[in-house]
């Protein structure tokens, strides 16, 4: 079974590529939708202990945070992935533009969650990470291959 764990900041084009990917074979775990931390565990536990794929479409911007879901999933026997979004504060703040209502995020939070960005390693307990950018309106997606990878990834960010 798959726990797919998406990381960036808001706007970066997580939801979207959900839609385009994984709607219809991953159940979606967001805060978004759930509102509370738990909420959001309780469909977590009812996921690993179905064996059902699932994506944690949350910023998941630091290692702490992005741990919740990958010590559950290993203990489930998962196997982990991680999609690391890389936009810029100014490219997602323009998308953000486009949102209204709940799904409009104020610039300082987005900037807030970028100074707290971390990106995903393998020493985090990822079995494979890929790194994804929206290049003309098109998602890029790159695999990253080993922790010499990972490393360059964080100094991009």
């Amino acid at each position: 079974m798959e726990a797919i764990i998406f990381c960036g900041i808001q706007a970066s084009g997580k939801t979207t590529f959900y839609k385009e990917n994984y709607f219809k074979t991953h159940v979606r775990l967001s805060l978004d939708l759930f509102n509370t931390r738990r909420k959001e565990s309780i469909f977590l536990e009812t996921c690993l202990q179905t064996q059902q794929r699932f994506v944690a479409d949350n910023t998941n911007p630091t290692g702490k945070e992005r741990l919740i879901y990958i010590e559950k999933a290993k203990q489930y026997k998962f196997k982990v992935i991680g999609f690391y979004f890389q936009s810029t504060v100014g490219e997602a703040i323009a998308r953000n533009k486009n949102r209204t209502g709940k799904e409009f995020v104020p610039p300082a939070g987005i900037g807030g969650t970028y100074k707290r960005l971390q990106a995903p390693a393998f020493d985090e307990g990822f079995d494979e990470l890929f790194t994804v950018k929206i290049i003309n309106n098109k998602f890029v997606v790159e695999t990253i291959e080993n922790e010499k990878d990972s490393a360059a990834m964080e100094n991009k960010h």
